[in-house]
């Protein structure tokens, strides 16, 4: 997969729109000394692209009543394991939020939530396990910090 090649004004739109998504397109287009049509022709051209995938509200998930947040190191038990089943499987369950493949030592990683410590044992063991893997899982305590990845400097030639 490539990369889209980022100009100065791409940089600094996206780095606003990144630090706050509900930024107003006229106060982006102030800051970057365009038209707000220019902001807007651009943010479309960088969602059209792929650079953006959309914006979105983040939920709280302790405030909604997931107590329980885990990582899950899933491996696949064999030949009978078809990592594509097993895909369209987590997709089918709500609490996993991230599935990722990987090198090392799992197959696959997942990030899920739990409403309780003993829910996420009933997820794994009921709806996880049948899919035909093993797991072994990590809970976190708290998240301490989350962001977005940093806009890349623009290099100069």
């Amino acid at each position: 997969m490539g990369h889209h090649q980022l100009d100065a004004l791409d940089q600094k739109i996206l780095s606003m729109i990144a630090a706050n998504a509900r930024v107003p397109f006229l106060e982006v287009a102030r800051a970057c000394d365009v038209s707000g049509a220019a902001i807007h022709q651009r943010i479309q051209k960088l969602t059209n692209v792929g650079v953006l995938k959309g914006s979105e509200f983040i939920l709280d998930p302790q405030k909604v009543g997931w107590e329980t947040c885990a990582y899950v190191g899933l491996f696949l038990k064999g030949p009978s394991s078809n990592a594509e089943s097993v895909l369209e499987g987590l997709k089918k369950i709500p609490e996993v939020v991230e599935c990722h493949f990987t090198t090392g030592e799992y197959d696959m990683f997942i990030k899920m939530y739990a409403k309780n410590n003993f829910a996420l044992s009933r997820i794994i063991q009921e709806k996880i396990h049948p899919l035909g893997v093993r797991s072994t899982s990590i809970i976190s305590y708290e998240e301490v910090f989350r962001r977005q990845i940093p806009v890349p400097e623009i290099e100069e030639d």
